[in-house]
């Protein structure tokens, strides 16, 4: 541990004489602590302390801390931890800020208020979840704590929609809600030959006069060893319909694709909880991952090759060991992407005059480090072909989501350049000394 560090942790023990500080001579609960994240890459690294701040005021407290060493001791700020891009949510021999402790949730007057934990980006017939965000409570660099609504500091509500970690350390979230009944969802396995016609539906769907608002569809291409059907890969349908209907016509293409693996199709009538657990339980953790993804439009030739692309460079990492990996899409309908301007704007630069888009995730797990190297060239080399069939066909989006991108691809600049100015006042105007640009590394920096 270098002097320095060993001062800022001193000064954080001072600042709060109760804090709790997780250290590595606290062998058990550190390495628990480490070891829970989703991706063995982030359980790599080894931060000099891990802080779990229980108020927002540990927050606070902890930033006013940490600004005089910003120059020397770098910080991380775990929520969920749930991306696993390198260095995200842990830092080695830095101090992580882990905020699991400050959980909670309160529902008040059609609001939900979330106390700190992770925001995804998944959408919803309501449009993507951070358009409704009403507020965020945040701390900012200076260690004030600010509210960021319509009304408040709208700058910063907007940019937060987005912005990542670059502009402060979110402690809770104010969300719109809406009723949610049952719903009829599940998953769908079948066979790679039903791939083409699925795309065709998918795209129909998305393009049609009057594409259902009602619906959520994700279609994959996966390969797994566990498995057990040889070097063959399989098809996976995830489906929701957010009505009580059984069997929608909308769904019949997705439902009843042959040849299926009857045996496997979960589609039924349930609640929201039980949809998102069942799909949070095809998710494994504590072991390696990563994502890579680009964006195209709906466009059937270019999806279909896609998946051709994955398919072929699949082939001679089959063998890593524990390998289950992925091509997955997730469209973002024409009404959802309309939502955005309704509910106050964001900084994706995503413009539903251009169409739907749908997100191409490359998702790899596995198990032994010693294929992380094969596993990432693999990943890498299907990217940039499908990008590349993608821009030969006119097809491309170049907006990359952040929670899915690899080091190696710039998702903030994706953007556009008018978003990343706003991003940029924004940071400046809330972090002029640019404490959580130079100390804060993870993720994709402004500047």
């Amino acid at each position: 541990m270098s002097a320095r560090i060993a001062q800022a942790i001193s000064a954080l023990r001072q600042a709060l004489p109760h804090a709790h500080l997780v250290t590595p001579d606290a062998k058990e609960e550190y390495q628990a602590l480490s070891n829970s994240y989703l991706s063995g890459f982030e359980s790599d690294l080894s931060p000099a302390c891990i802080f779990l701040p229980k108020f927002k005021e540990e927050v606070a407290a902890f930033v006013r801390t940490i600004g005089p060493f910003a120059d020397d001791v770098q910080f991380a700020i775990r929520a969920a931890g749930r991306q696993p891009l390198p260095g995200c949510a842990n830092v080695q021999d830095g101090i992580t800020v882990d905020l699991r402790s400050m959980t909670g949730i309160d529902l008040q007057d059609g609001q939900v208020q979330v106390a700190a934990g992770g925001l995804s980006f998944y959408s919803s017939r309501e449009g993507f979840i951070c358009d409704n965000v009403i507020n965020f409570e945040v701390v900012v660099a200076s260690g004030e704590i600010l509210n960021a609504n319509a009304k408040e500091n709208s700058d910063l509500w907007v940019a937060l929609r987005g912005g990542g970690n670059n502009l402060g350390i979110v402690t809770r979230f104010d969300f719109r809600t809406f009723k949610q009944g049952p719903m009829y969802a599940g998953m769908v396995w079948y066979f790679k030959q039903s791939f083409p016609d699925q795309m065709a539906a998918l795209v129909k769907e998305l393009t049609s006069s009057n594409p259902s608002v009602e619906t959520h569809l994700m279609l994959s291409i996966a390969y797994a060893q566990v498995f057990g059907n040889g070097d063959d890969v399989i098809c996976l349908n995830q489906l929701y319909y957010t009505q009580p209907v059984e069997d929608p016509p909308v769904l019949a293409p997705f439902v009843h694709v042959q040849p299926q693996r009857s045996e496997m199709n979960s589609m039924k009538i349930q609640t929201l909880v039980e949809a998102a657990t069942e799909q949070s339980d095809a998710g494994q953790s504590k072991i390696r991952c990563l994502y890579m993804n680009v964006c195209v439009k709906a466009d059937v030739d270019t999806l279909t090759t896609g998946g051709d692309i994955w398919c072929e460079e699949l082939e001679p990492v089959k063998d890593a060991s524990g390998l289950m990996c992925s091509y997955t899409l997730q469209p973002y309908p024409v009404s959802q992407l309309q939502r955005t301007s309704a509910n106050g704007g964001n900084v994706l630069g995503l413009d539903p005059s251009n169409g739907p888009v749908i997100n191409v995730l490359l998702l790899s797990y596995w198990a032994d480090k010693k294929d992380d190297a094969r596993v990432i060239s693999f990943m890498q080399k299907a990217l940039k072909r499908i990008e590349r069939n993608a821009d030969d066909r006119g097809q491309l989006v170049p907006f990359i989501y952040w929670n899915y991108a690899f080091s190696d691809q710039d998702a903030l600049r994706s953007y556009g350049e008018e978003n990343v100015q706003k991003l940029q006042a924004a940071s400046k105007k809330y972090d002029p000394d640019g404490v959580f640009q130079t100390a804060c590394p993870g993720g994709f920096k402004l500047f």
